[in-house]
């Protein structure tokens, strides 16, 4: 799945011979780690080598071409061309690693319906949905967070995004709540750029004050559930969107197409989903074990790894680190802004 994905990213952006040697990258370094490994750890180790080998591979190392930048050059015969080199950036993604498992009482409800194995699949597919909101949510914070200042050595507090990001919390009065042309400057961030907006996560609070003013318009599509829209982008209502008590600020996220790439992965030994059974509880207990391996990952923001405790990938918290994040593309390129307001 995350050679497909890497491969779309490639071909899209006509650079279909870097699948060919990260493939062959990954490849190299798994013959070494799984020679090392084993010999150390047993067959323990392949799972390691696979697991970083698989890191190696699909850490996104989209080498895509900037937009090219300066202005046409007057023809004069004899005269050469100033060249301007195509620069290119490194894009890296975290491989998410995450488990949940469920006992007979979690599934009771669904065992006892006319379809059981719809409900339960249904079930996980509902949890893992919410799951990967508050890990994008997780995500977005420590893009957008601030590092704190440092003393010794001394280095200032840093927003690493700030250009794509429009606080109007601190202002006084109405200056502070959201407004339809406070939008507009939000949307203003990335420019001529703008366009590429198309939708809008915000908390059910800022939805629910937007559609007394009569400002969420809905859209019923014909064979699709109906969804409201804000002056013209969809809107996606989720209340992990930050939200802060003591100054009642909000945060609401605007996105474009693509802006967060996702890509579910089946690294070697990975066993997605199995079932166990404790026969010495009682009358015995039946588990359902779901995990997933994914990369859910901001374009053009790359993680750092700059505070990760253990080797197999990032946790929540950790995804919330602003130290984790830093963009590698320019702002007009991530199609993502963050507009911190209040409500009246």
């Amino acid at each position: 799945c995350y050679n497909q994905f890497l491969n779309s990213v490639y071909v899209v952006n006509k650079k279909s011979s870097h699948s060919l040697w990260t493939m062959l990258s990954g490849a190299v370094s798994n013959c070494i780690m799984n020679y090392f490994f084993i010999k150390w750890w047993g067959p323990i180790g392949a799972t390691y080598a696979s697991f970083l080998g698989l890191g190696l591979v699909f850490t996104l190392r989209a080498l895509d071409v900037e937009d090219l930048t300066g202005e046409s050059e007057q023809v004069i015969e004899g005269a050469d061309l100033e060249d301007n080199k195509i620069t290119s950036n490194k894009d890296v993604a975290a491989v998410l690693r995450r488990a949940k498992m469920w006992s007979a009482t979690d599934l009771s409800a669904a065992l006892s319906g006319a379809d059981p194995m719809k409900a339960i699949g249904d079930l996980v597919a509902q949890f893992w949905a919410r799951d990967m909101q508050k890990e994008l949510i997780a995500i977005l914070n420590g893009v957008f967070g601030t590092i704190p200042e440092v003393k010794e050595p001394q280095k200032a507090a840093e927003t690493r995004l700030a250009s794509n990001l429009l606080d109007i919390s601190g202002n006084s009065g109405n200056a502070a709540n959201w407004s339809g042309s406070a939008f507009i400057d939000a949307e203003q961030k990335l420019g001529d750029a703008k366009a590429q907006l198309t939708g809008i996560c915000m908390h059910s609070a800022t939805e629910a004050y937007l559609k007394k003013q009569n400002l969420i318009e809905t859209v019923q599509p014909s064979n699709d559930v109906a969804f409201g829209t804000y002056q013209g982008k969809r809107v996606i209502i989720d209340d992990g969107c930050p939200y802060d008590s003591k100054t009642k600020a909000y945060t609401t996220y605007l996105f474009g197409n693509g802006a967060v790439a996702l890509g579910n992965g089946n690294p070697e030994g990975f066993v997605p989903t199995e079932t166990d059974r404790a026969k010495r509880k009682g009358s015995g207990v039946d588990y359902l074990i779901n995990r997933r391996t994914t990369i859910l990952h901001p374009r053009g923001i790359a993680f750092t790894n700059a505070n990760v405790a253990k080797t197999e990938g990032p946790s929540r918290v950790e995804l919330a680190d602003p130290a984790n994040w830093n963009p590698v593309y320019e702002p007009k390129q991530i199609r993502i802004v963050a507009f911190k307001h209040k409500l009246g």
